[in-house]
């Protein structure tokens, strides 16, 4: 869990390199004709689709960056005004900010789950700011798909369950909008993560700006914290 998001941008950099280079190179060099290798691995359409995958999986990349960030404390700070005070109320400042990130996140969580539900026919959540519950009447969209992307044979299985066993002639759009409430309930866990570390006393700020990164990660080193 420590290691989900490194793994999965990881992967997502890998396939996104991959899928550019070599979608310039069908279209390029062998656009009429392409090689027996490219027709094996099926790719020698992939200039009608690479583009839209690669949007896709870019927007994975923006989504996951932003809980990643939280826990490798690299988001934008600017600590100025905060280290006017002292420790204690500089930790009480961070518990504020930390409930206000948790009570937006939530909200990015409800609406990002009720977003994407409808497309895994499942049903969305009630309530306008607060789920009260689920929608007992909806209309399922198991059966969208997105508009050039193929649904690639390790996805078949996801036919019989959302598609009542109907073919999927492209990529059910389930796949790609999961990246948002799987990001946004990552948010929401390293939010926590970062709440604990506070009210633990090992940080008394939750953003630090780049000027004191360093002197941070000296006091964290000589507490014993490892990464």
């Amino acid at each position: 869990m420590d290691r989900l998001e490194e793994t999965l941008i990881a992967v997502l950099m890998g396939l996104m390199t991959m899928v550019t280079f070599i979608n310039v190179v069908v279209r390029k060099l062998f656009y009429n004709d392409p090689p027996a290798v490219i027709e094996w691995m099926k790719l020698e359409n992939i200039g009608l689709w690479g583009g839209e995958l690669t949007v896709f999986m870019f927007a994975w990349l923006g989504l996951l960056g932003a809980s990643y960030a939280v826990k490798k404390n690299a988001h934008l700070g600017v600590d100025a005004i905060i280290d006017l005070f002292g420790t204690k109320t500089r930790r009480r400042i961070a518990l504020f900010v930390v409930a206000v990130c948790l009570t937006y996140t939530f909200l990015l969580l409800k609406g990002s789950w009720d977003y994407w539900a409808n497309f895994a026919n499942l049903p969305a959540t009630e309530g306008r700011w607060f789920p009260l519950g689920f929608e007992e009447k909806f209309r399922p969209k198991g059966w969208y798909a997105v508009d050039s992307v193929p649904n690639p044979g390790a996805l078949k299985w996801l036919e019989g369950i959302f598609n009542e066993g109907e073919t999927y002639d492209k990529l059910p759009r389930l796949v790609p909008y999961l990246a948002l409430p799987l990001s946004m309930a990552l948010l929401l866990l390293r939010f926590v993560q970062a709440g604990q570390l506070v009210w633990a006393g090992r940080q008394d700020r939750l953003v630090a700006s780049h000027e004191v990164e360093d002197e941070i990660q000296e006091i964290r080193e000589q507490r014993g914290e490892f990464n």
